[in-house]
């Protein structure tokens, strides 16, 4: 008996920590299911895949921290998995919507987002533990790929433009993107973010009319928390520095 559940412990062992790896094959699965139906144009279809895995990019860390299956595998696999789900899907997907009128300033832009995401990944996993946890060092590529997937949907439902987007503001749009990935400007993480702990009776109720707004308005609740979130970084960056410039004349104006 004892033998037999030993065994059985083993097993499920086994399968929880197969389980992380899954979800990241289902996030890369969603990455390549967006380059397939940008290929055919489907500009919604390769958008929504890119949101999808994000979702599952956000689900494998966390239950391979939950299960205590983390490993270096798991890690390596991963940031794989994200240079062509939030790299190459992305950049395509934009390309195909809006740069591919611009000839060779087109895939150039593209294949820039591609570089800097793969820049941003390497960076990454070199900096962990050496940067705080409770901040990004750059714009996360998955909020990068979120950006111009969310963008994609809110031009399809709000801006009525249905296929192709022929706006020489993408040859802007996609670079800041890419250089705010290899930036050094901070972006909060989210990792101190109790949910599960106490909190106020008028907190509870704000997530609440969030849900609300979300649930009438997906495409552009999305879009609006995605971007805000993308430029959060540098209106950060910009009051810290005036805050910076504000203090030195403060203390050269106390010293003459």
């Amino acid at each position: 008996m004892k033998k037999e559940s030993s065994l059985k412990k083993i097993r499920i062992k086994k399968g929880i920590y197969v389980l992380p790896n899954l979800i990241t094959t289902a996030g890369l699965f969603c990455g390549f299911y967006s380059i397939i139906a940008s290929l055919s144009e489907d500009f919604v279809i390769a958008a929504i895949a890119i949101l999808a895995a994000a979702v599952f990019d956000g689900l494998d860390g966390r239950i391979a921290r939950f299960t205590n299956t983390t490993s270096r595998f798991g890690s390596e696999y991963d940031s794989l998995s994200d240079v062509i789900a939030f790299g190459v899907a992305p950049a395509l997907l934009a390309y195909n919507w809006g740069l591919s009128f611009y000839g060779k300033w087109g895939w150039l832009a593209a294949f820039l987002f591609v570089l800097c995401g793969a820049l941003r990944l390497a960076r990454y996993n070199i900096q962990i533990g050496l940067i705080e946890s409770k901040v990004f060092n750059g714009l996360p590529i998955p909020a990068a790929a979120a950006v111009v997937a969310t963008t994609a949907l809110f031009f399809d439902q709000v801006g009525g433009v249905q296929g192709k987007f022929h706006d020489p503001s993408m040859l802007v749009f996609v670079p800041v993107l890419s250089v705010l990935m290899v930036s050094n400007v901070k972006y909060y993480s989210f990792k101190d973010l109790k949910l599960f702990a106490r909190k106020p009776f008028m907190t509870f109720f704000l997530l609440v009319l969030v849900l609300i707004i979300v649930a009438a308005e997906p495409v552009i609740s999305a879009f609006v928390a995605i971007v805000g979130y993308a430029i959060s970084g540098p209106i950060w960056w910009m009051f810290k520095f005036s805050q910076a410039k504000h203090q030195k004349n403060k203390e050269r104006k106390a010293n003459t």
